[in-house]
């Protein structure tokens, strides 16, 4: 499997704990050259596959309601169908 697959099977909460470990481990400064690139290069990845998940959460929570034109109109979550 490889690392991309393994990061898309955790949970978005895995995926921000490991990067919030990466980034430690970066601002301490103390890896080598080609250890803080490869690090970096992780933490984009993961950076970015957390924004996706985000957005297909956010997607999910949106309802979506005809309004008077037919059209769909977003409604803020939580707000009661008329």
């Amino acid at each position: 499997m490889s690392p991309r697959k393994k990061e898309e099977a955790k949970t978005f909460e895995e995926n921000m704990i490991r990067l919030e470990e990466i980034v430690s481990q970066l601002e301490r400064g103390d890896a080598k050259l080609a250890d803080s690139l490869a690090l970096f290069e992780e933490g984009t990845r993961l950076a970015s596959l957390c924004a996706v998940m985000l957005d297909e959460a956010e997607q999910k929570v949106v309802k979506l309601q005809k309004g008077p034109d037919g059209e769909p109109v977003e409604l803020p979550f939580g707000e009661d169908e008329g």
